[in-house]
């Protein structure tokens, strides 16, 4: 059964604490492997992700080339794919860019009272890759959620990453590939595509930047490859935490925790409820799916291990305890989803009101499903067409806007001990160096 808190109790503050400390990490420790893959493809490029790719996806290529999947098998897939599914990507697309496009930032420009030219530009990144994971189930909504943004903000080159077990990609992903316009797809995954994206591999050529969620080594590479490359975060297992008040029907509610915690058995989900009633409802509703969803061994672990339901005495309780925990999802299922949003400060993404489950967001509502977990919502944000554009500072003096500000950087630059930047100051208004 899920952890169970009354904040009425005593003790309920220890407990609040002990349910926040507990590790949702996989245990083992990928950090060392992860190195030495990340140092090995780095090293010996194209030889090494072919090891790689042979001993862990097994799929033995004759070259790296053979790794890029071709565009005619692309457009075969699409083919292949039913209409309406196809149909159901456009349309998800379709939204998920109209969203995007709303982000665009504007440049700025303008003459400050001393009369020095400022401003900043925003120019996309040269080359972006793109990580969509695999393994245990295809998610072409990933592939939409992390190239529409990329495409948007302008990058010229997208390249794509996937697991491929047996060199064989779910048809889906590549139709959303090619819906989304990313024409540059390799069968590769884990540590070993992470690094081959960063460093390149003499077929493979390095990228700016890498989004995308992935498995334990995926994140453990982007933390190590962070520095040579930009990364978007460092996703961890996907969690949800519904407010949900007693006139809400028990069955959907528990519905949305199990929507999250079928992804892994490390995901987590979390019921903040104002009648204990209610709550129970939730619990005996969540068996009743479990006895009938196909993923029901990974969601009964991810519920009855790392979920927790959490009844409060009043719902205005509830601001305080959704921004200790900052989840990656909110829902706040109850009549007045904005006047409980206002009080909140840290989720990744918050769905309002009775009629938007988190499922919505991840497929068509528009914004991003590629969001902050284990508490990183505190200070991250959503994927989004700024993480693949650069802002640039413009400065520009005339003599008399210089020799207007100057004399205050000279101080400044003369207070650290800087002499050649106050030379480099004093040598254009004739004012007296010192030494």
């Amino acid at each position: 059964m899920p952890a169970r808190l009354h904040s009425a109790e005593a003790g309920f503050a220890d407990d609040f604490d002990a349910l926040l400390a507990r590790p949702r990490e996989a245990q083992a420790d990928v950090a060392g492997e992860t190195a030495r893959i990340v140092a090995d493809i780095r090293e010996n490029g194209d030889r090494a992700l072919l090891r790689y790719t042979a001993r862990l996806d097994g799929f033995e290529a004759e070259s790296v080339a053979a790794l890029r999947v071709p565009a005619d098998e692309i457009e075969a897939a699409r083919a292949d794919c039913a209409p309406a599914l196809i149909g159901a990507l456009e349309a998800a697309e379709e939204r998920i860019a109209a969203f995007h496009a709303r982000q665009m930032p504007e440049p700025l420009s303008y003459i400050d009272a001393a009369g020095v030219r400022l401003g900043a530009r925003w120019t996309p990144l040269d080359a972006a890759g793109i990580y969509v994971p695999g393994g245990t189930a295809a998610y072409p909504s990933s592939v939409l959620m992390n190239a529409v943004p990329a495409r948007i903000a302008g990058v010229e080159r997208i390249a794509m990453a996937v697991p491929a077990p047996g060199g064989e990609v779910a048809p889906l992903v590549l139709a959303a590939a090619s819906i989304a316009g990313v024409g540059e797809i390799w069968r590769i995954g884990g540590a070993q595509a992470v690094a081959a994206l960063a460093w390149g591999t003499g077929t493979i050529r390095p990228v700016d930047k890498i989004a995308g969620p992935g498995n334990a080594w995926v994140a453990e590479a982007k933390r190590q490859v962070f520095g040579k490359v930009g990364i978007d975060l460092i996703a961890g297992p996907s969690e949800i935490l519904v407010v949900a008040d007693a006139g809400n029907d028990p069955a959907w509610i528990a519905a949305d925790l199990l929507s999250q915690a079928e992804h892994d058995t490390l995901a987590q989900a979390i019921l903040i409820a104002d009648d204990a009633r209610f709550a129970d409802a939730v619990v005996e509703a969540a068996e009743n799916h479990l006895a009938t969803l196909p993923r029901a061994d990974i969601a009964r672990a991810s519920w009855e291990d790392r979920g927790a339901v959490i009844v409060v005495r009043s719902l205005d309780e509830a601001p305080a305890l959704i921004d200790r925990i900052a989840p990656e999802h909110l829902e706040l299922a109850v009549d007045e989803p904005d006047d409980l949003a206002e009080r909140v400060r840290h989720a990744g993404a918050i769905f309002l009101g009775r009629h938007t489950p988190e499922a919505i967001g991840d497929y068509v509502a528009g914004p991003n499903h590629i969001l902050p977990t284990a508490g990183s919502a505190r200070f991250a944000s959503g994927l989004g067409v700024l993480d693949f554009m650069k802002r640039t500072s413009l400065v520009g003096c005339d003599e008399a806007s210089f020799s207007a500000i100057a004399p205050t950087a000279v101080s400044l630059a003369r207070a650290e001990g800087l002499d050649a930047h106050a030379l480099s100051l004093t040598i254009r208004t004739n004012a007296p160096t010192e030494g």
